[in-house]
């Protein structure tokens, strides 16, 4: 465990990371942090809540808040997401702007470019998945977004938020761009995430891990009960944990439960898994599916759901 800074030149602060979605902000947050506090999924919009996961130095604390990406919103969900992250930008002292680097910049870059050059906070721009830029490409990449960003005097900087190559470089520059103060939460957290909502996420990343374009984002997750049970004959205590995925429609419960409960049974077993290593300890999961029509789309149930229009 980290002792307790004393030192005047400690800096902490907030960190939005910035981007279209499915750009790896998601997986960045993650590898900086050293432990998986965020889900991650190759179907884009994955994040939906405005995740404060917490980086820890010696000589720095860096709170990151991992928001859903800005795309342009097809119903009420997206509009709240949408918001949270731009709402976001006004709460922090610094931006990481994430790019995908293995691909051109596109509209969506220049728009949320656009955006940031509007507010007076510093940035920061890492260029993510550079791994995946053919060493013959590189050269015209760089200069494609320094095409991009070329009214702006932004650092930037090449990394990969999978590999973790040019983490440890972003760090240190986050760290710098920070104003003095103190810790702001006690050393060893991670995420300041009550664990329901942290455990609703597991679930939901299981779906959309095993179901793609099937049922892409017309899921959402309550738990509904979380139950210390007591030690029984030669086994431990466990914690039972009772959860309701919502879809939008007949067709995706049956796709979510599966033939004879199969695809349910994944899902379960691999957020069960995922829980464990959250808690510590072993997990009961009992899941179930209900269909709610058009939930997206209604204020009621998307502030039910923790997606309220002042989040």
């Amino acid at each position: 465990m980290l002792s307790t800074p004393s030192s005047e030149d400690h800096r902490s602060g907030f960190i939005a990371l910035i981007g279209r979605p499915n750009v790896g902000k998601s997986t960045l947050v993650n590898q900086l942090v050293g432990e998986k506090v965020a889900i991650t999924s190759p179907v884009a919009q994955t994040t939906r809540n405005r995740l404060r996961a917490i980086l820890t130095t010696e000589d720095a604390q860096m709170v990151l808040v991992d928001t859903p990406g800005i795309h342009k919103p097809h119903h009420l969900l997206g509009e709240r997401l949408v918001q949270s992250a731009r709402s976001a930008i006004g709460e922090v002292d610094l931006v990481v702007l994430l790019l995908e680097g293995c691909e051109r910049p596109g509209r969506g870059d220049a728009f949320i470019v656009n955006l940031l050059r509007q507010q007076p906070l510093p940035v920061l721009v890492a260029l993510n998945k550079w791994d995946k830029v053919p060493e013959e490409r590189q050269e015209e990449s760089a200069s494609a977004y320094s095409a991009l960003l070329s009214e702006t005097a932004w650092p930037v900087h090449r990394c990969s938020a999978l590999a973790g190559d040019g983490c440890t470089a972003l760090t240190q520059a986050m760290a710098d761009q920070l104003p003095r103060g103190p810790q702001l939460y006690p050393p060893e957290m991670v995420s300041d995430q009550p664990e329901r909502v942290l455990m609703g996420e597991l679930i939901r990343e299981q779906v959309l891990l095993h179901t793609r374009e099937e049922i892409p984002h017309s899921v959402a997750v309550t738990i509904d009960r979380v139950e210390e049970l007591p030690a029984t004959g030669k086994g431990g205590g466990r914690t039972a944990v009772l959860a309701t995925v919502l879809v939008e429609r007949k067709s995706q419960k049956g796709i979510l439960i599966g033939k004879g409960g199969a695809m349910l049974k994944t899902i379960g077993q691999g957020a069960r898994l995922q829980m464990q290593t959250l808690i510590d300890g072993p997990v009961y999961l009992e899941l179930f599916v209900k269909v709610v029509p058009d939930w997206r789309s209604k204020p009621a149930r998307l502030a039910e759901l923790g997606y309220g229009g002042d989040a």
